[in-house]
């Protein structure tokens, strides 16, 4: 069945229809305008979206072989939120998951064996936005409210949580609505009161007149990385070599996204399905660049922050998300991380 898409286009926006669907698609990214390196092996790597501008510096290989330069075949798996990613890696379809620290936390809360070995995002991108006239300035105007998020297994509605929890709120205070590929119309024809976002798709709607707005950062609140790796303490034990040569290829790709933002956003333009206007590319990848700068200033791209990333476990143990006290240094591996 053809899903007509909306013209709000945005980081969380291009989840899939379904989440947690066995045998999607991979896409395969084969570099090759870099000389290879000895072969290490593929990578599977399940992501929480289908192939978006945000993550042009993946995308990018055909075109500039970061992993294959490391000896890394590199195939996608399009998820549908961060959760998914997990999911799919679990069932064995990926070696590693592109997901969010909530997902990566009640994975481990129901007894699943797993490490986080790279911060992709340091920096926490989620936010609330509601129209100048809904009169949300703050966590506790949300009570009563309907808020849109892009799925239940997404980021957006684990941040959401968090936001309400600052004002002693509780998720069963609130309606929440599954937006998926709508994302910010249902906002803008009074569907919501308000919906869970990203810094992406706050600016994509910006561009695209959605009007004034009131924005609640959750950062102001919890600045807890957005995304990272994860993978199987069995995978870390058996592959360490082949996920070394990953995570050396992707931090080598960030470096690139970062150092030319207009090569990359052309290249957008190319690989990602929303990648149409390359003005909004830009500010996508501007923006996601931000976001992948370590927390601790000096430190190498990739570090975790494992002060901040307790007070996440912590602060999702209080919102009854996880039961378990989680201590985040017995789940994070950083001796893979290039230069360590």
């Amino acid at each position: 069945m053809h899903t007509p898409q909306s013209p709000f286009l945005t980081r969380r926006s291009l989840l899939g229809a379904t989440a947690g669907l066995a045998g999607l698609a991979s896409l395969t990214l084969a570099g090759t305008s870099a000389a290879a390196a000895p072969a290490q092996g593929k990578i599977r790597l399940a992501g929480w979206s289908k192939p978006i501008s945000e993550i042009t510096n993946i995308l990018a290989e055909p075109d500039k072989g970061f992993f294959k330069a490391q000896g890394v075949e590199l195939a996608y798996l399009p998820g549908a939120g961060g959760g998914d990613a997990i999911r799919n890696m679990l069932s064995g379809q990926a070696d590693v998951a592109f997901t969010d620290p909530g997902s990566f936390f009640m994975a481990l809360d129901k007894g699943e064996k797993l490490v986080a070995i790279y911060d992709i995002y340091p920096q926490n991108v989620f936010n609330v936005v509601s129209l100048k006239s809904a009169g949300i300035r703050k966590p506790a105007d949300l009570k009563g409210k309907k808020i849109g998020v892009y799925s239940l297994s997404s980021g957006t509605r684990q941040n959401l949580l968090v936001m309400l929890h600052q004002a002693g709120l509780k998720e069963s205070d609130v309606t929440i609505v599954v937006t998926g590929l709508l994302n910010f119309a249902p906002l803008m024809q009074g569907q919501v009161d308000a919906t869970a976002a990203t810094d992406t798709g706050l600016a994509v709607g910006l561009r695209k007149g959605i009007g004034e707005v009131d924005v609640m950062q959750v950062r102001d609140h919890l600045n807890i990385s957005s995304d990272m790796f994860v993978v199987r303490e069995d995978t870390l034990r058996d592959k360490k070599d082949l996920l070394r040569a990953f995570l050396k290829g992707y931090r080598d790709s960030a470096a690139w996204m970062m150092a030319n933002p207009d090569e990359a956003a052309t290249l957008a333009g190319k690989h990602a399905i929303d990648g149409t206007q390359r003005d909004i590319n830009l500010d996508v990848i501007r923006l996601r660049n931000a976001s992948s700068q370590p927390l601790q200033a000096g430190k190498p791209l990739g570090s975790f922050d494992l002060a901040a990333l307790q007070k996440g476990a912590d602060a999702y143990r209080a919102l009854g998300m996880v039961q378990r006290q989680i201590k985040v240094s017995d789940v994070v591996d950083t001796s893979l991380l290039p230069g360590a």
